[in-house]
């Protein structure tokens, strides 16, 4: 009995030992984890296929696949699969080559499919005869790369090998990250931690985590990173600093991700000694030309620049009278000879200008296509206003023809929660790729005018402007991580669904188990509505809290610019509430093409998810619902923070099904995110309950603190501003 005890013992204790000893799963792996397959027949049957592994090939690029093939297929099948460098030794497994180093497999693949791969896509496919092999193909070794990760990712999903035939060709060639991170390592807007990028310790220090960066990229088809702000620093076009930026570039390189800057138009004086910065001066343009030169030489295949001008304080060459082209163009007059590229932001509006600020941009940008340089891009934010929880498309889409638009989205959650909010944003992409501009006729959507195919423009792309920072698990919140990914997807691969790479990245970042798999799955695509509802109902837009845009203030109406203060956009009064924009308002409609203006200029007839954007609209208005607005705006702030209740009680029961770090985290976040959605909802309706003067509908909580309560609160340190 004694010895019975003693063995019960010792075994608690190997138990203890062992849970006390598993490997915490703190986020930093993001969808690259390759955690041993759980399936074990699947496991055994991938170690069955991939007896052997031939990779052609010796240069960084091919070395990063030959890196990451290693540690996914140790990982996943923990196994220890051969390696070998012969052109063809006739085993079966799995064998990777571009295509002028196939040898006898490459009677297999048609030519006609190898062209189509392009610079950057893949082929993977298996063979009909003979052995049974599995083929990575591509023309170039950056195909092989992401040809490499995408099989990885069969794998990971769990996905079977048999009869693969998949051509993967990128469907955008500019598929960049925006970085708002400044040299002092602040990130503005970034709700993650401070910059990734340590300046102070570069050239001489490569910190693991820009490797892994690069990787995490390279692994969904990212291609380019600007690194610095858009509210730009002269400083890192300095020698000292370039130095720096040549060796991420370095670092990069192999993964295929070109490194870009952002250009403060105020450099050459600044840093250059001249006295203006005039683009149609001869000595502006000769400084210009001589730091693209000195910055090629350090840096081959730099990109180009990014540029933020004449917008929210920043200089630009309507200082000078000049026009954006003028800036632009000098720009890339400049890089040209390298075959550098200048990407323009279309975001600009003037306090001097009384326009509403949905317009400005329209206004600036739209007389001048045409005449930008080819190699200029014209960057547009996804809406007009500002990355709201939803916004109508932009009218610049359809609207420049001669000139290559490049989508901007915003990846970090500026308007969406920050980090302390589960908001999946591939359906606000989706919504905004496939908005219809009828710009050329029906079909004539957002996603074909930044692809080039509308109008036939070769330069096009996608960024994001970034969610990242140096928090360990990289995103802030864990399932920040999904929107990264969203990102990189959908640059690639813009017809995938919202819930394709929901998946996906679950299945990669979490678990294959369909038990957690198909409630988060339910739970991330709904997150986004949800936020909305509980935000920005029905077109509301821009009434968070000012400078650090955190919370509700719809009250707000000191900030010196109009267009800054909330009551600015929501113009709630007695009457009603709404941003009247079409011609008796604004006439900011006039800007869409009549098919799509006519889905939103009546009001008894406007699409409900913009009625408050482009109507003033009575608080007594009947919904399509039968509601009036108030109620219909009530039962929206309620039905959102009740369905972020709903998301924690979907989640408590998941616990046993993945670690308990990142469980934990995720539930402290989500009670965070039900405290900000009661927030805005009582406080947002108290104060327009002041206008509307009618109660609560039956049945609705009333809320615990009054409206000068939330007046009163003050987020002096509040992240990212």
């Amino acid at each position: 009995m004694a010895q019975s005890k003693k063995i019960t013992f010792g075994l608690l204790l190997l138990l203890v030992i062992s849970a006390t000893t598993v490997k915490a799963e703190n986020g930093y792996e993001l969808w690259l984890r390759y955690n041993r397959i759980s399936n074990t027949s699947l496991r055994l049957n991938y170690i069955r296929q991939l007896s052997s592994v031939t990779l052609i090939g010796h240069s960084p690029t091919l070395q990063a696949a030959k890196y990451e093939l290693i540690k996914g297929l140790k990982g996943l099948t923990g196994s220890k699969i051969p390696f070998f460098k012969k052109q063809d030794n006739g085993s079966p497994g799995l064998f990777i080559a571009t295509a002028g180093n196939l040898g006898s497999l490459k009677k297999n693949i048609p030519p006609s499919q190898l062209q189509q791969c392009g610079n950057e896509g893949y082929l993977l496919t298996t063979t009909k005869t003979g052995s049974k092999r599995i083929i990575i193909t591509a023309q170039s070794d950056i195909g092989i790369l992401y040809g490499v990760f995408h099989f990885l990712r069969l794998l990971q999903t769990e996905q079977s090998l048999d009869n693969l035939h998949i051509l993967s060709v990128p469907g955008l060639k500019l598929r960049l990250l925006n970085h708002w991170d400044n040299l002092n390592r602040t990130v503005e807007r970034g709700y993650a931690g401070f910059s990734i990028w340590n300046w102070h310790t570069l050239p001489a220090y490569i910190d693991q985590r820009y490797i892994d960066y690069a990787r995490a990229n390279a692994s969904v088809g990212i291609n380019g990173t600007v690194l610095t702000n858009v509210n730009a620093n002269a400083t890192v076009l300095t020698q000292p600093y370039l130095q720096k930026v040549k060796a991420l570039a370095g670092v990069f390189r192999p993964y295929g991700i070109k490194v870009y800057l952002t250009a403060r138009f105020s450099a050459p004086i600044e840093s250059g000694g001249l006295k203006t910065a005039d683009p149609l001066n001869e000595q502006v343009r000769q400084w210009w030309k001589d730091k693209a030169k000195e910055i090629y030489a350090l840096i081959p295949d730099f990109g180009g620049f990014l540029v933020k001008a004449n917008s929210e304080g920043q200089p630009g060459p309507q200082d000078y009278k000049r026009t954006h082209s003028d800036g632009a163009n000098m720009l890339a007059e400049a890089v040209a000879p390298y075959k550098g590229i200048i990407i323009w932001r279309a975001f600009v509006y003037a306090s001097e200008n009384p326009t509403d600020r949905h317009k400005q941009a329209y206004d600036d940008f739209v007389p001048l296509d045409g005449k930008f340089s080819s190699n200029v891009m014209v960057q547009v934010k996804n809406g007009a206003i500002d990355f709201m929880p939803r916004e109508p498309f932009h009218p610049l889409f359809g609207a420049m023809p001669k000139t290559p638009l490049m989508m901007e989205f915003q990846v970090t959650q500026e308007y969406l929660g920050q980090s302390t909010n589960l908001v999946y944003l591939a359906p606000l992409f989706k919504e905004v790729l496939d908005s219809d501009t009828r710009s050329r006729g029906k079909g004539s959507t957002v996603a074909k005018i930044i692809d080039g195919s509308l109008d036939s423009h070769t330069l096009n792309g996608m960024a994001g402007v970034a969610n990242i920072g140096n928090d360990l698990n990289w995103c802030g919140h864990p399932f920040a991580q999904a929107n990264w990914f969203a990102l990189g997807r959908l640059a690639w691969n813009y017809s995938l669904s919202a819930e394709q790479i929901a998946q996906e990245w679950l299945q990669m970042t979490f678990s294959n188990d369909k038990k957690f798999l198909q409630p988060v799955l339910n739970l991330m695509l709904k997150s986004r509505e949800n936020l909305v509802d509980y935000m920005n109902p029905l077109g509301l837009h821009h009434i968070m809290g000012t400078g650090h845009h955190y919370g509700p203030a719809p009250w707000v109406n000191d900030q010196r610019r109009p267009e800054w203060n909330p009551v600015y956009y929501h113009k709630a009064d007695s009457t009603g509430i709404g941003f009247n924009r079409t011609a008796t308002g604004s006439n900011a409609l006039s800007q869409y093409h009549p098919e799509v203006r006519a889905h939103w200029e009546q009001l008894d007839n406007c699409d409900e998810k913009y009625l408050l954007w482009f109507h003033h609209v009575p608080w007594t208005h009947l919904m399509k619902n039968g509601r009036t607005l108030w109620n219909e705006l009530c039962y929206r702030y309620y039905n959102g923070a009740a369905a972020v209740q709903k998301m924690q009680e979907a989640w408590k029961p998941l616990e046993p099904l993945i670690d308990q770090e990142r469980f934990d985290q995720i539930r402290q976040l989500m009670a965070i995110q039900y405290q900000e959605a009661t927030w805005w909802r009582d406080a947002c309706l108290l104060y327009f309950q002041q206008f509307s003067k009618q109660p609560l509908p039956t049945g609705f909580e009333k809320p615990e603190h009054t409206l000068e309560y939330f007046k009163k609160l003050r987020f002096p340190y509040a992240p990212g501003n």
